[in-house]
């Protein structure tokens, strides 16, 4: 495995961690997943109070308790669920922050959370409301860092001159290279990490049929996929192809990858020991799939 600092901090996460939105209800095979993973290297476990109403967290939590000098946990604030469980609302305020992380801490069962992550917004949000309130979490000792969740242009360059943001994860992935034009770039300047997520666009980039995503036809997500074979080898499948073109990139410090199965983790932890890919290859796939812009929040 290998490991990549985070932003400025002294944390140092594995370069493929565990999105844990993937984790089901079998609470059994979900804490032999995530220990198979941290036996294999990963120390980054990103989850969030919204997935599965809390009880991501609770598993989680549950499964790494005995390992917590192990892990990097990770978890994300800002969906406020509604009282009759109906769904969620946004709500970015300070009060909701800091009632919420304490909500967080008993579910991971830990005094502290490593990075806590606003988990979306918007550049109509109280933003300096919400910056005091990770800030005055991190002074209280609640949390160790905070970073953002978004995919917005105009957002991170707010937090980037307004915060101390530490990580911003957002989708990037050989069909979503809109990160290319204006952010990675950007947050690498600031010393900011990114982590990844949806790294192989939802298993179009292993193997699953081809379907339209985002501004990509049906037509052009098969070709992307011809493409990716044709650049893998027994060493080195799709998938394995795919995360490691998302962390040739400077700024990208961990792909975060949705895990339900034993086999998933185990490809996706040996993408690190597949080939490197070559200068060319990169060039030879920016070339072959399209890369498209953000049309809005710039």
């Amino acid at each position: 495995m290998h490991y990549h600092p985070l932003g400025h901090s002294n944390l140092q996460a594995s370069a493929i961690s565990f999105g844990c939105m993937s984790l089901g209800n079998d609470e059994a095979h979900n804490t032999k997943l995530l220990h198979q993973a941290l036996a294999l290297g990963i120390n980054y476990f990103d989850t969030a109070d919204l997935y599965q109403q809390g009880r991501n967290e609770l598993f989680v939590g549950k499964a790494l308790k005995g390992r917590r000098d192990k892990v990097i946990l990770a978890t994300k604030v800002g969906n406020q669920w509604r009282a009759d469980g109906s769904g969620w609302d946004w709500n970015p305020r300070k009060d909701y922050i800091k009632a919420a992380v304490h909500h967080s801490l008993r579910r991971l069962q830990t005094d502290y959370i490593d990075l806590y992550q606003l988990h979306g917004g918007a550049i109509e949000d109280p933003i300096g409301e919400t910056i005091e309130a990770f800030e005055e979490l991190v002074q209280e000792g609640h949390i160790r860092y905070y970073g953002i969740s978004s995919i917005r242009p105009n957002v991170i360059r707010e937090y980037l001159q307004r915060s101390h943001i530490t990580t911003n994860m957002m989708q990037y992935s050989l069909l979503d290279r809109r990160p290319e034009e204006q952010c990675l770039d950007l947050l690498h300047q600031h010393g900011v990490s990114v982590v990844v997520r949806g790294g192989i666009a939802k298993g179009l980039l292993a193997g699953k049929p081809a379907q339209a995503y985002l501004e990509h036809s049906r037509e052009a997500v098969t070709e992307a996929q011809r493409l990716l074979q044709s650049l893998s080898s027994d060493k080195r499948s799709p998938a394995q192809t795919a995360l490691l073109y998302c962390l040739a990139h400077p700024a990208v410090a961990t792909v975060a990858c949705g895990i339900s199965r034993e086999a998933q983790l185990l490809e996706n932890v040996s993408a690190l020991e597949a080939p490197a890919l070559t200068e060319e290859e990169i060039r030879v796939l920016r070339e072959g799939i399209k890369a498209y812009a953000y049309e809005e929040h710039r």
